[in-house]
C-alpha cells in the first residue's frame, strides 16, 4: 500500500492547518449572534473540514462546462457506474460525492482516510446560474480539482480556471474525449492548452481521458468465413489521468489537505472580520454621533464658563468607554478619560479650533452673565461636536486595530480620519440633531432665526 510522504514537514504543516481550523471556529464562537448570522454556511464548512482533516478525508472536484464528460470520467476512474450520465448532458443538478477505492492510497498516518471524487454541474448551464455558482463553491473546498474539457478552453473557462489558481487551488486540465480527435489534431490542442496554462500550472499538469469512447466498428468474421459488421465500444483510457492523482496524492497528500484547510480557515476569517467590522461600525457610528449631539447640547446650553468643557470631557470618556464595549474591550471610565484626552491632545490644529471657539464663546458669555447663550450656542455646541467626533472616529480606530494605532502615531491616524471624513456629511447630521435638542428647551425656539438672522447681516455687510 502505497503511503504519502510523512516528513517533519508535512506533519507540522497538517498540525497548523488544523490549529487554524479550530482557532477559526472558537472566534466564531466567540463572536455575536449578529456577527455570526450571515456566516453560518461558513461555520459548517468549518466545522466539516475539521472533521475531514482529523479523518485523512482527500477531496477531488470535478469542474468544467456542461457535457465534457466529468460524470463519465468518474465512473472510469472508479470502474463503477456510479454518476448518472446522459446523451444531452446537463444531467448533474447537484454536487454528489462518490468515494474512490483507489485500494493503493491511504494518507500516512491515517489508516481510515478516504479519496472522495466530486461530481459537480456544468459552469455554463443555461439557467442553470444557481448550478454553476455551486460548482465553484465545490472547488473553492476541494483539495485537488480536475479541470475537465473536451476542446479549447473559451473565455469563460479561462476566467473560472484563473480564479482557481488565484487561491492557490492545485488543478489538473483533463482533455477529455480524446477519441474523437485525430494525432495530429490532438497534438495541436494539446499544444493550444499549454499556451492557456502557461506560467499557472507546473510542467505535466495536462493529461488526456476518454472516459466514454465512442463504439467502433469492426469487421467480424465467423469461422464458416462469414463476415459482418458490428460497433464494439473500447474501454474507457484513463490510466495517465489515475497515475497521475495517485503520484500527486503519495508525494503530496498530507499537504494538499492542510493546504486547501489553512486557506479556507484564512479566508473565513477574514470575512468573519469584515463582517464585525461593518456591523460594529455601524453601531459605532451611532454612538458617535449620539455623543456628539449630547456634548454639543451640555456645551451650548451651560451658561457658565469653564463648566461646559469639563462636562464636554465627561461625555467624551462616555463615548470612548461604549465604543470599546462594541468592539468588546471592557475599558474603565478614568482610562477612557485618558484615552479622549489624549487624542484631543494629538488632533493639534482641530483641537485649537475648537477651543478658540469655546474661549470666545466664554467671554460673551462671561461678560453678558450668561444672556449671550443663545448667540453662541449653535456654533460653540458644533465645535464641541466636531471635536466629540474627532475623539470618537480615533477611538473606533484605535479598537478596531486591538487597542493599538496599527503602526501609525494618533495625530497621523486623525489627520487621515479629518482628510478622509466627509465633513460636511458629518456636520450636517450633528446641525439638525442639534437644532432639535436646542429647539425643544424653554426659550430657545428662536436658534435657527437667531442664525438666519445672522447669515442676513453678513449678506448685508458684503454687499454693502
Amino acid at each position: 500500500m502505497r503511503q504519502s510522504s510523512n516528513g517533519p514537514g508535512s506533519e507540522r504543516l497538517y498540525r497548523q492547518a488544523l490549529e487554524s481550523l479550530y482557532k477559526t471556529a472558537r472566534d466564531f464562537d466567540a463572536a455575536a449572534t449578529d456577527e455570526r448570522e450571515p456566516l453560518v454556511r461558513e461555520l459548517d464548512q468549518i466545522n466539516e473540514l475539521i472533521a475531514k482533516l482529523e479523518s485523512g478525508r482527500v477531496d477531488i472536484v470535478l469542474l468544467g462546462e456542461i457535457s465534457t464528460g466529468k460524470s463519465a470520467l468518474i465512473n472510469a476512474l472508479s470502474g463503477q457506474n456510479l454518476a448518472e450520465v446522459g446523451v444531452q448532458g446537463g444531467v448533474t443538478r447537484v454536487a454528489r460525492r462518490i468515494t474512490w477505492d483507489t485500494r493503493t492510497y491511504r494518507v500516512a498516518g491515517m489508516g481510515m482516510s478516504s479519496v472522495d471524487l466530486i461530481d459537480t454541474p456544468g459552469i455554463n448551464e443555461v439557467e442553470g446560474g444557481r448550478r454553476a455558482e455551486l460548482a465553484c463553491q465545490e472547488a473553492g473546498m476541494a483539495d485537488l480539482v480536475l479541470f475537465v474539457t473536451d476542446s479549447d478552453l473559451n473565455n469563460e473557462e479561462l476566467a473560472v480556471f484563473r480564479q482557481l489558481i488565484d487561491v492557490h487551488k492545485p488543478v489538473i486540465l483533463v482533455l477529455n474525449k480524446a477519441d474523437l480527435y485525430s494525432s495530429s489534431e490532438l497534438m495541436e490542442l494539446k499544444a493550444a492548452l499549454k499556451r492557456h496554462v502557461e506560467g499557472l500550472l507546473p510542467p505535466g499538469s495536462i493529461v488526456t481521458t476518454s472516459a466514454d469512447p465512442a463504439p467502433l466498428l469492426h469487421v467480424i468474421e465467423s469461422p464458416g468465413g462469414d463476415v459482418h459488421h458490428e460497433y464494439v465500444k473500447p474501454p474507457p483510457s484513463v490510466d495517465e489521468l489515475r497515475l497521475k492523482i495517485l503520484e500527486i496524492l503519495e508525494r503530496e497528500g498530507k499537504e494538499l489537505i492542510a493546504l486547501n484547510s489553512a486557506l479556507f480557515a484564512a479566508r473565513a476569517s477574514d470575512r468573519l472580520r469584515a463582517t464585525k467590522v461593518r456591523m460594529r461600525d455601524a453601531r459605532a457610528r451611532k454612538v458617535i454621533i449620539h455623543f456628539c449631539v449630547i456634548k454639543g447640547a451640555a456645551v451650548a446650553m451651560n451658561p457658565v464658563p469653564v463648566a461646559d468643557v469639563l462636562g464636554g470631557f465627561g461625555s467624551d470618556a462616555a463615548m470612548v468607554a461604549a465604543l470599546g464595549r462594541i468592539y468588546g474591550e471592557e475599558i474603565s471610565l478614568s482610562s477612557a478619560g485618558s484615552l479622549a484626552v489624549g487624542i484631543a491632545k494629538s488632533a493639534g490644529w482641530t483641537a485649537l479650533a475648537e477651543w478658540g471657539t469655546h474661549a470666545a464663546a466664554h467671554f460673551i458669555k462671561a461678560a453678558t452673565m450668561g444672556a449671550g447663550t443663545l448667540l453662541t450656542a449653535l456654533p460653540q455646541g458644533m465645535a464641541a461636536a466636531y471635536g466629540s467626533y474627532l475623539v470618537g472616529e480615533a477611538s473606533r480606530y484605535y479598537f478596531e486595530h486591538d487597542c493599538g494605532w496599527g503602526g501609525s502615531s494618533p495625530r497621523s491616524v486623525l489627520k487621515q480620519i479629518a482628510r478622509n471624513a466627509d465633513r460636511e456629511s458629518v456636520l450636517s447630521d450633528i446641525r439638525k440633531e442639534l437644532l432639535c435638542r436646542l429647539e425643544a428647551r424653554t426659550g430657545l425656539p428662536d436658534v435657527r432665526a437667531v442664525g438666519q438672522g445672522i447669515l442676513k447681516h453678513i449678506r448685508k455687510k458684503i454687499a454693502g
